[in-house]
């Protein structure tokens, strides 16, 4: 049981393919645009603000 408690955490907590979506190779195969290139952009940038807004609550709760 403490097995099955733990996996489902590490399923909740697992970071990679947010760092992976920051930190991944531009594909040469692979035709960008102007639209993509900005939405992208934009899809970062909210990531960030709320990972920056959840670190604030904790903050602000533990201290």
């Amino acid at each position: 049981m403490e097995d099955r408690k733990e996996d489902s955490k590490k399923h909740y907590f697992q970071v990679g393919e947010v760092f992976g979506y920051f930190f991944r190779k531009k594909d040469p195969a692979r035709k960008t645009n102007f639209n993509l290139r900005m939405m992208h952009g934009i899809n970062k940038i909210s990531i960030l603000i709320f990972l920056a807004g959840v670190i604030y609550l904790i903050i602000k709760n533990v201290f």
